[in-house]
């Protein structure tokens, strides 16, 4: 047996499928075998792992074990002469397994190696390549140094960023999502130190197989792709906190004298926790400081206008601390009750009614504390101004900042389709008919310059592999996506690394033509049934707040504008958008239409897209037909007063523009 591959899989079987599929292609010309260890998933894995690769030999934990206990039940089952640990998150070129295997017989010496491996857009990921966390290493990483001046041999030893990713190199320690072994190796220094539940194990190997007298290699001729952390999105464990306390073992298992090394590190998991907690929440934070400041703004002028009018000397000094703390600590109070303050979104209603709650509050403790009941008129004025500048901060945040909104409506993904065959037709039509997303299909990629140009079924041919980071510049694309049907993954590699500096993102789509792998998510391919979906436009109190924003808007508008539209479009018999859109506004109020919402209802969805809308992303966005089906999907699944506001203001700029 030439190689054991051993993978450990917790709740990632949509990227297990491409891996395996990847080392199938990998290995026509070597004898291998597959161990994966399951690591008690619940998404299904093991019962897709029995029925699509039943060839794979397969272990099953009853708990999640951790990383290298799990890797060293599959250790004991190798029986190969070479031994790669890779994570299931990976897929591997066509090339990899031979060039590896090929290094070791070429330099003996060598124990363990890694290939180069990419992130999902192109770039190298740090971590195959790296030295071990000593005194100086460590604080250059904990500090940031390494990262400001990446090209410094003083300051960037952790991630030998110094040091050109396209030559090979001894090295201190690789990464453990790809660790490629010699069996004497394992033999020799055993498998990996379960104290580590996951991250510092591989340093910990690393360092063991240098011990024994063994080279590591970073190994440049040949890569990979890591979708890295998705095992982890997918757990509930503190990641930061896990990696600098492996860290933390590292340095005291094998650099136990060294105290500045533990002093570095537990500082840094305490700053990074620190700065993970604030970032996470860093939402809520801000909208308790701003209520907090807007509060007691009001009640500076409420007191500054009750002085002006009255005969009044002001707070005195001993209830200055108290006034400007308590009444504002109370509407905050009131806020958390109910659910105000969220991490990842603001609102308004929440607000007004957290206001409402807070006014009896605090009025009635002046019966209870009557050194602070000054005036209730003072109260009065305070909240007069409170239900003005609370709102108003989150309306501004919203409709500026677009702070705490689901939609942005610059945010579409243009994409490429790489290939010119049935199945990349096949993902480009599958796309296309997705109405849950907003994606646009911008065109196909071919592999001929005598082709572009050309149209495969709809389908324009823009490009080639050799101009891609053209066709990318000019279409504005963000997102390519692969066939592993129909595509080699050398070359899935080769354009990954061509495109390492454009900001787009590379998805591949698994054998089956049903799913798309990526960085940041696995999407289904095909539409879950209408009637499953969540749609906010469904909703009763989404319905009344969109029926009380139509008539807001349409009511002042017959009153004040319709007339002039009116009588000026029978005047100059000219009809613009502008006042095709004002006339319409009579069948607002009688029911028929909404001021914002899909082109048209005629296809009996009414009920899940809403009513018509005089305006809407179909008005805003130059799109066809396929795509403005997908518009009007997006925008009833995600629609609220927000979105509407957006869509009407862009709408009414658009019709401008074009008087």
């Amino acid at each position: 047996m030439d190689l054991s591959i051993i993978i450990v899989n917790y709740n990632v079987k949509e990227f297990l499928q491409n891996l395996i599929h990847s080392i199938e292609k990998a290995s026509t010309n070597i004898t291998k075998e597959i161990i994966v260890i399951d690591n008690a998933s619940d998404d299904g894995s093991v019962e897709f792992l029995k029925e699509k690769f039943p060839q794979v030999k397969l272990i099953v934990n009853q708990k999640n074990l951790g990383f290298g206990k799990a890797n060293n039940i599959g250790l004991k089952q190798a029986t190969g002469k070479y031994i790669l640990l890779i994570n299931p998150d990976t897929i591997v070129a066509e090339d990899t397994f031979e060039k590896m295997i090929q290094f070791f017989e070429t330099n003996k010496n060598v124990g363990l190696a890694g290939c180069k491996i990419l992130n999902p857009d192109g770039t190298l990921q740090l971590a195959c390549r790296r030295s071990f966390p000593g005194p100086w290493t460590s604080f250059t990483k904990v500090t940031g140094l390494s990262s400001l001046f990446p090209k410094s041999k003083l300051f960037a030893r952790y991630n030998l960023t110094y040091l050109d990713e396209n030559q090979s190199y001894e090295v201190d320690a690789i990464s453990g999502s790809f660790m490629m072994m010699r069996r004497e190796v394992y033999r020799k220094v055993g498998g990996f130190d379960e104290q580590f539940f996951m991250y510092g194990e591989d340093l910990d190997l690393c360092y063991r197989v240098q011990k024994a007298g063994f080279k590591i290699y970073y190994v440049h001729t040949t890569q990979i792709i890591h979708y890295k952390g998705e095992s982890t999105k997918r757990s509930s464990l503190d990641e930061t906190k896990v990696f600098y306390n492996a860290m933390h073992l590292f340095v005291k298992k094998h650099l136990s004298s060294s105290f500045l090394v533990g002093l570095i590190l537990r500082s840094a998991i305490g700053i990074r926790s620190s700065l993970g907690f604030i970032g996470v929440r860093k939402l809520i934070i801000i909208s308790v400081i701003l209520d907090f400041l807007f509060f007691n703004l009001s009640l500076w002028f409420a007191e500054k206008i009750y002085l002006s009018l009255t005969d009044w000397r002001g707070f005195p000094h001993f209830a200055i601390l108290i006034v400007y703390i308590i009444p504002a600590s109370i509407q905050i109070l009131a806020s958390l009750m109910i659910g105000n303050y969220k991490k990842d979104k603001i609102s308004v209603s929440k607000t007004l009614i957290a206001i409402f709650i807070s006014l009896p509050v605090l009025s009635s403790l002046t019966f209870f504390f009557k050194d602070f009941a000054f005036s209730r008129a003072i109260v009065l004025i305070t909240y007069t101004f409170v239900i003005i500048l609370l709102p108003f901060w989150r309306i501004f945040a919203k409709l500026i900042f677009k702070v705490g909104l689901i939609d942005d409506t610059s945010k579409i993904n243009r994409t490429l389709v790489v290939g010119v065959d049935e199945a990349s037709i096949k993902i480009g039509n599958k796309l296309r008919k997705k109405k849950t997303d907003r994606r646009t299909v911008v065109g196909l990629i071919g592999f001929s310059n005598k082709d572009v140009g050309n149209k495969v079924d709809s389908f324009e041919i823009i490009g080639t592999d050799q101009n891609i980071r053209k066709v990318i510049k000019e279409n504005k694309i963000n997102e390519i996506i692969f066939s592993s049907d129909s595509l080699s993954y050398n070359k899935m590699m080769e354009i990954v690394g061509k495109c390492r500096n454009d900001n787009v993102e590379f998805k591949i789509v698994g054998s089956s033509l049903d799913f798309i792998v990526g960085k940041t998510s696995v999407s289904m391919l095909d539409d879950m049934p209408l009637i499953e979906l969540n749609y906010n436009i469904t909703k009763p109190t989404v319905k009344i707040a969109k029926s009380i924003f139509d008539f807001s808007i349409a009511l002042p508008s017959l009153l004040l504008v319709y007339p002039f539209i009116f009588f000026k479009k029978k005047l100059t018999k000219k009809q613009s958008d502008f006042t095709k859109f004002i006339l319409e506004f009579p069948k607002i109020i009688s029911g028929k239409v909404s001021l914002v919402g899909p082109k048209n209802n005629s296809n009996n969805l009414s009920q899940f897209l809403g009513k018509k809308g005089l305006t809407g992303y179909w008005y805003i966005e130059e799109t066809n037909k396929d795509e403005l089906d997908k518009l009007d999907f997006y925008y009833a699944k995600n629609q609220n007063i927000w979105i509407d506001i957006d869509i009407l203001v862009k709408s009414l700029t658009k019709m401008w523009s074009k008087n």
